[in-house]
This record gives C-alpha cells, structure tokens and sequence, in this order.
C-alpha cells in the first residue's frame, strides 16, 4: 500500500472519530475537574491552559508524555430521557405541549447545535523538564448547527407568505499543533509563552456569505431554491501563541490569566508538504462529488429547487420531478489561475483561575474562560467552572467539578489518578449538558500514560 493511501486512510478514520468522540485540547485532569485547570495544570499538561504554570515544575522531575486521548460529544437537545419523552408522543396533545417543549429548548440559540471533536497527543512527543516544553498533538473539532425554521417545517409546516431559514452550518478541521513553552519565575509570580505551528490536515465548511437559502408559500404553491458553496483545502499552515500568568502561593491561594491561542489563524491552498506527500494538485484530489474528483484549487456546490410545488403534485407526480438538485464541482482559483486562498482563525479564549489548598488533601479550583466566537467547540459567553480534587491518598487522587455556561451548557466531570513509581495513570469522564446518563446531551472521555521520575511528582 503506498504512503499516499495510508495517509487518506488515517485522516478519514481520525474524521470517522472525530464525528463519534469530541473533546478539544483536553486531558483526564481537565476533563474530571469540567475545566478547572488555569492555576494547577501542571508540565506538558499545563500548555495550551497557562504555560506561565511551567515555572512550578524546577522542584519536580520531567514530564515524558506517552499517550492521551480524549473524545466525547455534545448537542443543545437529545438526550435519552427527551427521546424517550418524544417517542411515539403525540406532538398535538394539551394544547401542543410536547411541541412547545421542543420550541422552547432550541429558543436560546435558535438550533440545533451539534459539537464533535477529538485532541490526542502524538506518542512520545510531548515533554517537559525545568520551565521548558515541547509539545505535539493532533485536534480535529467539527460543528454543526440546524436553524430552528428547520424544526418548525417539520412540525407545524411552511407558513403562509413568510421566508423559512433552512440555511445549514456546517465546518471541520483537523491540524497537528506543535509548540515550544517557556516560563520566567519571579520572587512574587511567573509568566510563560507558548510559540505554535499549526500545520492544516484538512478543511471542510459551507461558506455562509456564498450560501443562499429561500423557501416562500403563497396561496397556490410551495416555492423553494438553495445553493450551498463548500469551500475546501488540504495542507494549511499558520502559527499560534498562547501567553499567561501566575501568582506564587500565598495563605493557600493562588491567581493566574491566560489568552490561549492568540492570533492563531490557519491559511489554506498554498503550496504545503502535506499536498506534495498526498499528491493533491491541479489534476488530482483526495475524494470526489457529484462524480468529478474535486482538485486542488475547487469548490463543492450544491443547488435545489422546488417550483410551483402543491398537494396535487406531491400525489402525482414522483420525487425527481418535484425536486431537482445538481451537484458541482467548480474552479475557486484567482485571476492568475492559482488556487484561490482562505483562511481560518484558530479560536481563542480568555481564562481566569483561582485556587486554593483548604487543607492538605484538599484543593478547591475554580475557573472563569471566555470564547470570542461561536465556533469550533467555543462560545461567545462566559463560562464557569468549580473542581476539588482529594489527595489523601497520593498514589490514588479522586477529582469532581461542575461548570455552567448559560441555560443550554453545563457540565458535570469526575476521574481519578493511578500513579505507582514513574507512571501516572489519568482517567477523567464528564457528563455534559447533563448530570446523570438519561439526561446527558453528550459524554466525554480522557484518559493519558506519563512517565515521570522514578520517585514520582508527589501532591
């Protein structure tokens, strides 16, 4: 099997996964704490949280980190317990009760919501010793969001003379993150910085400003026409910083900020390695649609159209005669013919931190981070989070928190540690948008192999 091949295989396998297990740039100690990690992440955990952290680790041995992975997912509304609460209901009953319901759960954000994405750090290469860091890890985050309209044609059907928004959201990529942190300790406090280089695998979203949707009922007939612009690339490249802070300890509490991700922009359909080693080009690309190979410097559209549709026709006549759609590829290429290059921004977000030692076994953190868009696992709100984490018995922590992020997110985590010599075993699992197994609208998973010094880390 050549190279080639072996690669597609594994980027669409890692987009297979991506799809069944989210959680972006988390570990087990993050996860089981739902968040409550700026002051305490601790070596080549604490990048990508607070690298201002790594001025603590002089007194303790190297971090070698073998493995972590961390998947899960989360949506705005299914969850077991309203399924089952759905299920065979009729919908029209107590003055459209179960209707409402639905209504009034995507009323916040106007969607259906559904975010998946996957973080796994490359084997091996991730290390940390002293106040320096290197760091590699694969993300892949994919979003997707159905507009309410979609909800209400369903179930109460197109009203009369108003224009339905049936326009889908839709946007996935995955990248290989490397970075090198460093930390400068003063008497009082430190500060870090992390430099990245983001190396783009793969892009795929609906571009909302090429993107058009209408769906129109008059008197006679159901009128509707869309047209959705995809936009692609392979093999982007951009870079990253992260930057932080962090007080020393004093009477058991301890303060830290950090900006994650900042300037972090991706650009796409310029000349990379990972094209050359895939053999995308002008003539040759890594799938197709509509039946023609969709190349490097091309676009995907899809276009539908319903015209003069009524209740006789629906009898009638058959689906590809109501219906008509096309599927296209087309040239996305500038005046000189080259493939036409995009960018995308990398999120960013704000965290604040705060801890403190309540007594020798316990810890209390708490957490305050802020995305700057809705996109790509972020959200354009505050969110807050609270975690303790039990070390009266060192080789065994225990952990547990809880965040709230508004009416429609929250999160309920707990794990545990096995450190026995140089291993340290992390597991973490988070109930999300829910606190028990029926009423969760998503799950994640984390769990990571390091390897210290022989005598350990300690507390």
């Amino acid at each position: 099997m050549s190279l080639r091949r072996i690669i597609v295989i594994l980027i669409f396998v890692n987009m297979w996964w991506s799809f069944l297990y989210p959680q972006a740039k988390r570990d087990p100690r993050m996860t089981a704490l739902a968040g409550s990690y700026t002051v305490i992440a601790e070596g080549v955990y604490a990048v990508g949280v607070n690298p201002a952290n790594l001025a603590y680790q002089f007194d303790k041995p190297f971090m070698w980190q073998m493995a972590t992975i961390n998947f899960g997912f989360v949506n705005n509304f299914f969850s077991l317990e309203r399924w089952s609460g759905l299920s065979g209901v009729n919908l029209e009953r107590n003055n459209q009760e179960k209707k409402n319901e639905i209504f009034n759960e995507l009323a916040y954000s106007h969607a259906l919501n559904l975010t998946v994405d996957t973080h796994m750090a490359i084997p091996v290469m991730n290390y940390s010793a002293g106040n320096m860091a290197f760091t590699s890890d694969i993300v892949m985050v994919s979003d997707l969001s159905v507009p309410e309209d979609v909800f209400r044609l369903m179930l109460e059907g197109n009203p009369m003379g108003e224009s339905m928004d049936i326009s889908l959201d839709f946007e996935t990529i995955g990248l290989a993150e490397y970075g090198f942190s460093f930390a400068v300790p003063y008497e009082k406090f430190s500060w870090g910085v992390t430099l990245k280089y983001l190396q783009g695998l793969f892009y795929l979203g609906i571009d909302p400003d090429s993107t058009e949707i209408s769906l129109v009922t008059d008197t006679t007939a159901f009128y509707g026409s869309g047209r959705y612009f995809i936009r692609q690339g392979i093999g982007g490249s951009g870079f990253g910083l992260d930057i932080g802070f962090r007080t020393n300890e004093f009477n058991g509490w301890t303060l830290g900020v950090s900006m994650i991700n900042l300037f972090g922009t991706i650009s796409w359909n310029k000349p990379s390695l990972i094209k050359d080693i895939l053999g995308v080009d002008e003539q040759h690309g890594l799938f197709t649609f509509g039946g023609e190979e969709v190349v490097d410097g091309s676009a995907m559209v899809y276009e539908f159209e319903i015209d003069s549709l009524n209740a006789v026709q629906m009898i009638d006549m058959d689906y590809d005669d109501i219906f008509t759609s096309s599927r296209l590829v087309v040239r996305d290429t500038t005046d000189e013919g080259r493939a036409r290059p995009f960018s995308t921004r990398y999120p960013s977000l704000l965290r604040f931190g705060i801890s403190k030692q309540v007594d020798p076994d316990i810890l209390i953190i708490s957490d305050l981070v802020a995305g700057f868009q809705d996109k790509l696992y972020l959200m354009r709100r505050w969110k807050w989070s609270i975690g303790a984490e039990f070390t009266r018995f060192p080789g065994f922590p225990l952990r547990i928190g809880y965040s709230w992020a508004g009416a429609d997110f929250k999160e309920f985590g707990l794990g545990f540690g096995w450190y026995f010599g140089p291993v340290m075993f992390d597991f973490g699992l988070a109930f999300r948008n829910g606190l028990w197994i029926h009423s969760m609208e998503g799950l994640g998973i984390s769990m990571g192999l390091t390897i210290t010094g022989l005598k350990g880390r300690g507390k």
